[in-house]
């Protein structure tokens, strides 16, 4: 019965998806803002337990400066804005080459420029603030047309819906299996790639290391690291932010440079550090019921959320990123 339920749940989920994505694009933008209101503000009460981690994660990252109502009410918005950011995925075949700019501008873009990509190839560095998945729309019609990893859903008849909306502009997205050297050969054929550099990953995937996010320790990937080691890509940290009229600004970053002699840990480190102080002025539109602290080192000086459990193989990677990282500090 529960695996026969399981397939009936799918196939319901699968149906609601693709009626969403008949819908959604017949509607203005104004009315999907408004969907994104009621239906982020929803999800902001209905879950719980999301809400009871994004109340955890701004606790911890901030401290005192929020009262508990304006905690409430950041917990809310990102919701809201979680929830834009999907109905405007569902909207996007309305975007073409010609009017995306209408929706979306973009700054700092000369740091993509031929004159400083390594043979027209970039990685681009991005994280869950705002509408993620317009940023990545807008550098395909950009001409940063990339290989890109996508997460599978749980429920597989979902995911030919999401890979076809996310390939609209040109770019292609692949399963996880073998997926490095995939975005390696593609990096070498002169395509881009473009990596989410705030989602935890398990301390014993290959390439795991700690970095400090709001001087908390959370174990990330360091494959763009690894990416930009191997075939030369610069790395150009870039994200999106709400503008008040409804639409977006796209903001490219100076790239990472100066990165010989660094290590993976170093690299990642110096991307995560281009995007705090947009989360510390505007902490809203960043994902905050994802957990990004799983993982307490065991002796830990600073409070975790609620959620976050010791782990050996993290103590590892802790002190392995110290030791690696010392001559750097000495000099």
């Amino acid at each position: 019965m529960p695996s026969r339920w399981k397939r009936i749940r799918y196939r319901l989920e699968w149906l609601g998806l693709l009626l969403a994505a008949k819908l959604i694009p017949l509607l203005s933008r104004k009315a999907c803002q408004r969907l994104a209101q009621i239906g982020g503000g929803l999800m902001s009460i209905f879950d719980r337990h999301g809400c009871q981690v994004a109340l955890s994660n701004l606790e911890v990252a901030f401290g005192d400066r929020f009262s508990i109502k304006e905690r409430r009410k950041i917990v809310r918005q990102s919701f809201q804005h979680f929830a834009r950011t999907m109905i405007d995925l569902f909207w996007s075949p309305r975007l073409t080459r010609e009017n995306f700019s209408r929706y979306i501008e973009w700054q700092n873009f000369e740091e993509t420029g031929p004159e400083t990509r390594a043979e027209h190839s970039v990685i681009i560095a991005c994280y869950h603030y705002s509408n993620f998945e317009w940023l990545s729309l807008a550098c395909g019609f950009l001409d940063l047309k990339g290989t890109i990893i996508m997460q599978e859903f749980k429920n597989s008849l979902l995911d030919p819906i999401f890979k076809k909306l996310r390939e609209q502009s040109g770019h292609i997205f692949i399963p996880r299996g073998r997926s490095l050297l995939r975005l390696l050969k593609a990096l070498r054929r002169k395509r881009s790639t473009a990596l989410l550099i705030d989602l935890t990953v398990p301390p014993t995937q290959a390439g795991a290391v700690a970095i400090d996010c709001f001087e908390l320790k959370t174990s990330v990937t360091s494959a763009h690291a690894w990416l930009h080691e191997q075939t030369g890509a610069p790395i150009i940290p870039a994200h999106c932010e709400p503008l008040p009229d409804g639409r977006y600004r796209l903001i490219f970053h100076p790239k990472i440079d100066n990165t010989a002699g660094m290590t993976h840990q170093q690299i990642a480190q110096k991307c995560w550090d281009s995007f705090e102080p947009y989360v510390q002025k505007n902490p809203t539109p960043w994902l905050w019921a994802y957990k990004h602290w799983r993982y307490r080192p065991t002796n830990a000086d600073r409070h975790y959320p609620f959620y976050a459990n010791p782990f050996r193989r993290f103590d590892e990677i802790l002190q392995r990123d110290k030791t690696s990282s010392a001559p750097n500090n000495a000099d």
